[in-house]
């Protein structure tokens, strides 16, 4: 059984965007660091990027996969398909995020790092937005 505020709409969409909004101040001072050439703080800035997406929204997503989801596909199997469609995005974050601290280990933070945190964020928007109008809104209509 997910929680309740998995459930809730208005409660759910607000961890969607706390998360979201904190992802953009990392990025946003990611690249800062990177334009004013500070090497030092830009990659202690993308760790704690890193671990923003690991601890939060993955760590969120997870939640949602194992409860949430669930739950739903219990209570109405046609809604399989957006399901797979939402947890396919929460993979592909996971993917990057991954991808991300690979390049970590052989690279210096670069303006490549920029182009997967944008990516991230873009993901997840469009999975917040599909979440609310597909999934927690469905019963609703």
């Amino acid at each position: 059984m997910s929680g309740t505020s998995l459930r809730k709409p208005d409660a759910h969409s607000s961890i969607h965007e706390a998360a979201l909004n904190e992802a953009v101040e990392l990025r946003d001072l990611f690249q800062k660091c990177l334009e004013d050439g500070e090497k030092e703080k830009a990659f202690q800035v993308i760790e704690v990027a890193i671990e923003h997406w690991e601890s939060r929204t993955l760590k969120h997503a997870e939640a949602e996969e194992e409860g949430l989801y669930k739950d739903i596909v219990d209570e109405n199997p046609d809604m399989i398909s957006t399901v797979i469609q939402l947890t396919r995005d929460h993979d592909l974050m996971r993917r990057i995020v991954e991808n991300m601290k690979e390049r970590l280990q052989s690279h210096q933070p670069d303006q490549r790092m920029i182009t997967l945190l944008d990516s991230l964020v873009i993901i997840d928007q469009i999975h917040n937005e599909d979440e609310m109008n597909k999934l927690l809104n469905h019963g609703e209509k």
